[in-house]
């Protein structure tokens, strides 16, 4: 079945412009979707695809030229809502006076757990107007939908059956499958995840050169991430670290992904262009509303 057949839509040009983007982004790991500029916590899909748009928290920081700030877009995680971000809107106000900053207030709580192509083109639609009105660019800032209830839903079993499930046309109709990856059930992963699988290019499938210079039209990404997270495993794929088939962590350049450079991202930083900020003591939820996270590893590149 060829990947259109199965839930991969058509090259979306959510960049349509010239318009530079940076991105840090925390927890964009754990195989997340995020692709583009931002700042991300928590891995999945915080955002989404940046090639498309938006899974953790991205941010796009860039300042215009003549004193004002580049606006600040906000893209919030599984079960959250726009009310969730007051916190960090407050730092970006206070440190930032007159920036624009928006959340999109699009899948917000439940509706979170729809399927990830759906939120994208959502996000999409919504991220067009402010494109167009943003001549420079903008600050895309991405927060993960997290698996966190699925550790109440399934906490001895989930890890091991959780697989069942995902990898399946049902589970793919669910945000949260979309981008579960098994490291000990490798080859159902690369032939049923409709979602990850082809943001990663494990998968053959037509847009994948589309994708792959969208993410490369970023100026940086940042990565954000920690050892305390609690929810992201393992918390190295933040960073883009992940499991091998023994569960032993393997950082971002002995992964395949990067070795053979499938959506860019050891050229990202071969351009100098792709950064980590590793933070101890950050809880999963807390990583939007921590002053401390916010000074070191956000604040700096709001310049």
């Amino acid at each position: 079945m060829t990947p259109s057949a199965r839930g991969c839509p058509p090259p979306l040009s959510l960049l349509t412009s010239s318009q530079p983007l940076r991105v840090c982004s925390a927890h964009s790991g754990r195989r997340c979707p995020l692709r583009g500029a931002a700042w991300g916590a928590g891995g999945g899909a915080v955002a989404l695809a940046l090639a498309f748009l938006p899974p953790l928290l991205l941010l796009l920081l860039l300042v215009v030229p003549g004193g004002s700030y580049r606006p600040v877009v906000i893209v919030h995680g599984l079960f959250d809502s726009p009310s969730d971000f007051r916190h960090l809107r407050a730092f970006i106000n206070e440190s930032h006076p007159g920036t624009e900053v928006t959340v999109l207030d699009l899948f917000d709580r439940g509706a979170s757990l729809r399927p990830l192509w759906v939120q994208v083109e959502g996000f999409r639609r919504a991220l067009a107007p402010i494109m167009a009105n943003a001549a420079d660019g903008v600050h895309l800032l991405g927060y993960s939908q997290d698996t966190d209830y699925l550790k109440w839903l399934f906490p001895r079993h989930m890890k091991s059956n959780l697989y069942r499930l995902c990898y399946t046309p049902l589970g793919q109709g669910v945000s949260i499958c979309n981008y579960w990856n098994d490291p000990h059930h490798r080859e159902l992963y690369l032939n049923s995840s409709d979602f990850l699988a082809l943001l990663n290019d494990e998968r053959l499938h037509p847009n994948a050169s589309d994708w792959k210079r969208n993410l490369l039209r970023i100026q940086s990404l940042v990565l954000i991430g920690g050892p305390d997270d609690g929810v992201i495993t393992p918390w190295q794929s933040s960073l883009f670290g992940f499991y091998d088939a023994n569960e032993t962590v393997q950082e971002m350049r002995a992964q395949a992904v990067y070795l053979q450079d499938t959506f860019g991202l050891k050229t990202l930083e071969a351009r100098g262009d792709l950064g980590g900020c590793a933070v101890p003591g950050v809880g999963h939820t807390a990583w939007h509303s921590n002053r401390s996270v916010y000074e070191h590893c956000i604040r700096p590149w709001l310049t």
